[in-house]
């Protein structure tokens, strides 16, 4: 048994790669029942962010495919994010919070909610962002960029 019964982690998980893959392996190593929180494709436009942005089922199709090679989908419930928040400010049963160091603020307003609302605090597991070659954090934009592959190797040589 690990340490906690329900843990919960969230992203859009696009281009799924080393870094994404270490929050979910993080989760899956403290919890028994994982809710993976994966962003719909509204709220994607809201993020904004800077690049074309794989569609909601061709995200969670890949995420299921990473979850059943490492033999725990068995483990995982993957649920849409409308918000930065889903299930997590609600749902009782939840225990822990995987998060990024970029994302740790959005882990600290989710226990000011789940206070306001009486429900206990997660506790909070902020990994590091994983590093590229160059020593820089592994991003999608940067490999949508073409900068980098999925395992943080530089593909392109920066000009002087």
């Amino acid at each position: 048994m690990r340490e906690f019964r329900k843990v919960a982690v969230g992203g859009t998980f696009d281009e799924l790669h080393k870094g994404h893959r270490a929050l979910l392996m993080k989760a899956f190593e403290i919890g028994d029942h994982v809710l993976v929180g994966l962003c719909s494709d509204k709220f994607v436009e809201k993020l904004g962010k800077p690049h074309v942005t794989a569609s909601f089922s061709e995200r969670r199709k890949e995420l299921k495919k990473f979850l059943k090679n490492i033999g725990v989908f068995d483990r995982a419930e993957i649920v849409p994010l409308k918000d930065s928040f889903g299930p997590t400010v609600t749902d009782r049963c939840i225990e822990g919070l995987v998060v990024s160091q970029e994302t740790e603020r959005v882990a600290k307003k989710i226990n000011e909610k789940r206070e306001r609302a009486g429900l206990p605090l997660l506790k909070i597991f902020a990994i590091n962002l994983v590093p590229s070659e160059n020593c820089s954090p592994i991003s999608t934009t940067r490999i949508r960029r073409g900068e980098m592959d999925r395992e943080g190797r530089l593909t392109m040589v920066p000009s002087l």
